[in-house]
C-alpha cells in the first residue's frame, strides 16, 4: 500500500516537471514545433467561439487573441502549472508567442490539461504583455476578468469594462481550482 502511495507522489511530480519545464522544447522556435502550436491554438480558439459566440464578439474588438490550447496542471499540496500559446492580432495574423507558468499550494492534488484564452481589450493590455521584460505576472499590471459560462453570455464588446477577458476551457482530468491567479506570462524568442 505505500509503495503505491509513493508511486502516485512519484508520478504527480514527474507531471509537476513535465509542466514547469514545457517551455524549454518550444523556446528554439523550430518551424514546426511554432506550426503545430499555431494550428492548436487556432483550433483552440475555434472551441471557445463555439462554445462562448460571446468570446467570438469580444475578440472581433479587441487588439489581441493569447491563446494557450494545452496547460498542464498537477499537484499534491504543491502545484505548479505550464503550457506554451500564440497572441494573434484581430485579423488572424500571428503577432507573438508565449509560455505561461504558475505554482501554487495548498489543498490540492490530481493533474489536468484545460485551455485559455485571454482576450486584450486594450492597447495598455498589449503594452504591457509586450514591454514588460521579466514577463507579465497576472495580478500585477492590466485587471483580468476570468469569463465563467454566465458572466460571458452577459458582456459583449459595448459592456466590456476590464483590460483583459480570460475564458478557460476544454478542461480534461482531475483536479479542482483553475484561475489565472499566479500565473506568469512570458514572450518566447523570435
Amino acid at each position: 500500500m505505500m509503495f503505491i502511495k509513493s508511486l502516485r507522489i512519484a508520478a504527480l511530480f514527474a507531471l509537476l516537471f513535465v509542466a514547469a519545464c514545457s517551455d524549454m522544447g518550444g523556446s528554439s522556435g523550430s518551424a514546426s514545433s511554432r506550426a503545430d502550436l499555431e494550428r492548436d491554438a487556432r483550433k483552440a480558439l475555434n472551441t471557445l467561439y463555439t462554445t462562448t459566440p460571446r468570446s467570438k464578439e469580444l475578440a472581433a474588438h479587441s487588439v489581441g487573441v493569447l491563446v494557450f490550447p494545452d496547460i498542464l496542471k498537477a499537484g499534491l499540496l504543491v502545484g505548479g502549472s505550464g503550457g506554451n500559446g500564440v497572441l494573434f492580432a484581430p485579423d488572424g495574423h500571428v503577432l507573438g508567442y508565449y509560455n505561461v507558468t504558475s505554482l501554487s499550494y495548498g489543498l490540492q492534488a490530481g493533474a489536468q490539461s484545460f485551455s485559455e484564452a485571454m482576450v486584450l481589450m486594450k492597447p495598455s493590455a498589449l503594452d504591457y504583455l509586450n514591454n514588460t521584460s521579466d514577463g507579465w505576472s497576472v495580478g500585477a499590471g492590466p485587471s483580468v476578468v476570468v469569463a465563467d459560462s454566465g458572466m460571458a453570455s452577459d458582456v459583449s464588446s459595448t459592456t466590456a469594462r476590464s483590460d483583459v477577458y480570460a475564458f478557460i476551457f476544454g478542461q480534461s482530468g482531475l483536479m479542482a481550482g483553475l484561475g489565472v491567479q499566479g500565473q506568469k506570462i512570458t514572450r518566447q524568442n523570435p
